[in-house]
């Protein structure tokens, strides 16, 4: 089982030195992917490894292995952001990777009311194929899922100009809000969320609107124990709390995308965890 999603030194050392003598992207995820690497992980990290290579000295260090910081798409003051019809507080920001923590984005209510929409028409969560793009049920993610379309009824109309708002990008550039519940022991490991080029499947998804630059996590209950939206490479947790959000950023100007951003649904130790979230894209999305 394919269970690996984290770079040693060595392994990271691997990869420079691989990129280096010009094995491809392809040969080498396959390597990492028999030595027992998440197939969607080495992916990602081959992509990383060789976006950090071709930036060369030309591209300033960072921690984020040479993705550029650009303004962020968040605005980085104020502790209350104004919505269409609700403000939203600010409880926490960060600038790399550019990432923040909202409170009261959603009522207590409007969380019920997606949480009964979505309860009848669970199946379960599959990921993108880094190879064919199809959709695939993984062991890595063990939630049930499923999504509306954008502005599907004047209720979810409503959610989606009051995330646009948020996260200060086009409502037409969002995919629809996909649902997810997760029972107890239910999680879904380390990933990100963008489409890496160097995967042939990703080309499906990056012809529908272009990369995905922007997440928005909702939490839609209290968890009493476990669930929390964790970020390795940076040493956050992020607990689950009704109507909540997390946000993150990544991607830039350049097409670059931040490897900060990998993230984790942590297990649901008890109780259920039910969560809704919002993938922006580069342009209209469809």
């Amino acid at each position: 089982m394919n269970t690996i999603t984290h770079l040693s030194p060595s392994w990271q050392a691997w990869l420079a030195d691989n990129l280096a003598r010009g094995c491809s992207t392809a040969s080498l995820a396959e390597r990492m992917v028999q030595s027992g690497f998440d197939p969607v992980f080495a992916g990602n990290a081959v992509q990383q490894a060789r976006v950090a290579a071709q930036a060369g000295a030309a591209v300033p260090a960072s921690p984020a292995g040479g993705y550029v910081y650009e303004t962020p798409r968040l605005p980085q003051t104020g502790n209350v952001l104004a919505t269409h019809d609700r403000d939203v507080r600010v409880t926490l920001r960060l600038r790399q990777p550019v990432l923040a923590v909202f409170d009261n984005l959603m009522t207590t209510g409007e969380c019920d009311e997606l949480v009964e929409l979505s309860r009848v028409k669970l199946t379960r969560s599959a990921i993108v194929d880094p190879a064919t793009g199809e959709s695939r049920v993984i062991d890595n993610r063990s939630s049930y899922g499923t999504f509306f379309h954008l502005n599907e009824n004047d209720f979810i109309a409503r959610l989606d100009r009051r995330i646009a708002d948020l996260m200060h990008w086009p409502v037409e550039n969002g995919e629809g809000i996909q649902i997810l519940h997760y029972p107890a022991g239910g999680e879904y490991k380390a990933h990100f969320d963008y489409f890496p080029v160097e995967n042939p499947g990703s080309s499906v998804h990056l012809d529908k609107g272009g990369q995905r630059v922007s997440t928005l996590v909702m939490y839609l209950n209290d968890v009493a124990e476990g669930g929390e939206t964790t970020f390795p490479s940076i040493h956050l947790t992020v607990s689950p709390k009704k109507g909540s959000a997390v946000y993150f950023e990544y991607c830039n100007s350049r097409g670059q995308v931040d490897p900060l951003s990998l993230h984790a649904g942590q297990p649901v130790l008890q109780g259920e965890k039910w969560i809704a979230t919002k993938w922006m894209r580069e342009r209209k999305y469809g």
